[in-house]
């Protein structure tokens, strides 16, 4: 193992080591109690498959044969999901083809951040995620089944998935993905039609039409965005079966995976050979293994929030530190579109996460004693699945990458550093995205254009109020003001002020997620400006440093001159759009650097 991710795995553990010894323990004496349909009476257990066909019915009467909880996001709105329709049907067959059975045990709730950014709605998103853990377990607590399959691909909704799961860790728990829509348009071109639009050049119709040709078909939206990230996460983290984050969907393939996911799901529930608990798949080296893959490939900043939410679910406590610490020695591997030119299926087809594992696994990267679904060991991870001849096989994956200007070696990366880094001073604790920025942005020192809503900085760009270099504050974004909304309404204009030759950034208590572009942006300011933080004291005019490359984050103003201004104000719009449904999750959030969460 290389040095610093053993150290910093050592002190996760020791950190970790009464929060986790006490999950262990929870999660130990859930399994001993034996099957949760074997503690029912006739009554319950009868409920519990009163609807079921005849045949299901007999089998769940013999208390040998494993009941799977199919828990799905399903909606059809987000194309991520549309292709979940199908797999109940899927999973039912290929558990009865083993001698188990398969039940629906929930939905969950999913919502689009592509449909909601820059809207109110957007609002919810965050806090979305801890409402479908608890719709997690809400499906899971009728306490009827032997393993889950959890149906979910898109931001919030793969962590919130998994932290539920947690809950309930004494079961085998196996993602089950849906895969990428095919690629549309060009990335460039794309990004060319939403410039000229932000600058008035283009017509709405043609923005539409541009938007249309690139998210066209059911599947995830192709960028690198929290999504995508997520399905390399699931990965690199053992829980989905190996190559099955970037397989397209309604495919013989992904059928194929989908049903092996449930057959695999059977294999290692309680009581057979290979029982595998979620609680042993997901401990502290896995979480490692989670945030090197998350640096090597410069995948989503959202996961600085969801890792620490997922650890925590699994009693594992970690921070922005150890982000900090393990991007000092991870490589940069890929660079998928925003980062790069190229999307998610260039990344597949030039050697994908079979090609990354195995680069990570050679360097000491990352912790090849693991369990994951798959079985011992993260080497599972470096094959690719196949159909040969109509069945379903595993071999292994590329050794060279086919695209070195999308894919490298740990021996020819595209920078020495991982692709997220945390920047720190007297504003606070922040995150950047370095991947997709060029070294010549990566450090700005200039004078701070302060708004409280991203609708106010859009209105000064069209005032024409936006010149010269500035870093644009765009404060009471965190989590505890409004729920921490993504803020990519802001990416085209700032892009467009970059192309223009003006040295900008933002710095903000908000968020901007995977697709984070160009612009050098220190996200997820903590402390909030609702909760005291610096930026509540901050004035147009300031002087503002951001230095990407030394780590620092600092407004020129002596502390104690700043901390005797008034504090600047807002009180949250908090109706609308359900958002007074949430005002008790404003008021109980955690900070960001804790995941910003209301459950841990």
């Amino acid at each position: 193992m290389h040095k610093v991710v053993a150290e910093v795995t050592a002190r996760i553990v020791e950190r970790s080591r009464d929060r986790r010894a006490d999950y262990v323990a929870r999660m130990q004496a859930a399994q001993t109690s034996g099957p949760g349909r074997a503690k029912l009476s006739c009554a319950n257990w009868a409920h519990a498959f009163a609807g079921q066909p005849g045949e299901d019915k007999r089998r769940m009467m013999d208390p040998t044969a494993p009941n799977i909880a199919i828990v799905s996001a399903y909606n059809d709105m987000l194309s991520a999901h549309q292709p979940f329709e199908r797999f109940p049907p899927l999973i039912r067959k290929a558990a009865h083809e083993v001698g188990a059975t398969a039940q629906f045990a929930g939905g969950v709730p999913a919502m689009c951040d592509g449909v909601t950014q820059g809207q109110p709605g957007m609002e919810l998103s965050l806090f979305s995620r801890d409402v479908i853990a608890m719709a997690t377990a809400v499906a899971l607590t009728h306490d009827a089944f032997d393993g889950v399959l959890c149906l979910g691909i898109c931001d919030k909704i793969v962590p919130g998935l998994v932290m539920g799961a947690l809950s309930f860790g004494h079961l085998p728990m196996i993602m089950v993905p849906g895969g990428p829509m095919p690629s549309g348009i060009s990335n460039a071109e794309k990004a060319r039609v939403r410039a000229a639009y932000a600058e008035g050049k283009a017509s709405r119709e043609e923005l539409l039409q541009t938007e249309m040709a690139s998210y066209h078909s059911p599947g995830t939206c192709t960028f690198y965005g929290t999504a995508n990230s997520n399905q390399m996460l699931m990965e690199m983290m053992g829980l989905h079966l190996p190559g099955s984050a970037f397989v397209h969907p309604d495919t013989p393939l992904r059928d194929a995976l989908t049903a092996a996911a449930t057959q695999r799901a059977v294999e290692i529930s309680a009581g057979r050979q290979d029982y595998t608990p979620l609680w042993r798949v997901v401990d502290e080296k896995a979480i490692v293994n989670g945030v090197v893959g998350l640096l090597a490939t410069g995948g989503s900043t959202n996961h600085t929030l969801h890792l620490v939410a997922m650890a925590r679910a699994a009693g594992i406590e970690i921070g922005w530190d150890d982000f900090a610490d393990l991007s000092h020695v991870t490589p940069l591997l890929a660079r998928v579109y925003p980062n790069g030119s190229k999307d998610v299926n260039h990344f597949h087809a030039a050697g994908g996460m079979a090609y990354v594992v195995r680069e990570l696994l050679d360097s000491g990267l990352a912790h090849d004693d693991v369990m994951t679904v798959a079985g011992a060991g993260l080497r599972h991870y470096q094959t690719e699945p196949f159909l040969d001849d109509g069945k379903l096989v595993w071999r292994q994956g590329r050794s060279e990458s086919l695209d070195p200007d999308l894919l490298r070696p740990v021996s020819n990366p595209f920078d020495k550093h991982g692709g997220i880094t945390l920047v720190a001073g007297n504003l606070g604790r922040a995150v950047i995205k370095t991947s997709a920025v060029k070294p010549e942005h990566h450090v700005i020192e200039a004078p701070a254009k302060v708004f409280d809503d991203q609708d106010d900085m859009l209105a000064a760009f069209k005032a024409g109020d936006l010149t010269g270099d500035f870093i644009a504050v765009v404060r009471f974004q965190g989590p505890k003001a409004n729920g921490m909304p993504e803020l990519h309404n802001l990416s085209p204009t700032l892009g467009l002020l970059l192309d223009r030759g003006q040295k900008v950034a933002l710095v903000t208590d908000g968020r901007m997620s995977g697709a984070s572009g160009k612009t050098p942006a220190a996200l997820h300011v903590t402390p909030e400006a609702m909760d005291g933080g610096a930026l509540a004291y901050l004035r147009d005019g300031d002087i503002i440093r951001l230095d990407a490359d030394a780590g620092l984050l600092e407004v020129k103003v002596d502390q104690a001159e700043l901390l005797r201004r008034p504090a600047a104000t807002k009180s949250p719009d908090g109706f609308g759009f359900g958002r007074e449904l949430f005002a008790h999750m404003r008021r109980a959030v955690g900070p960001a650097e804790a995941g910003a969460s209301v459950l841990f």
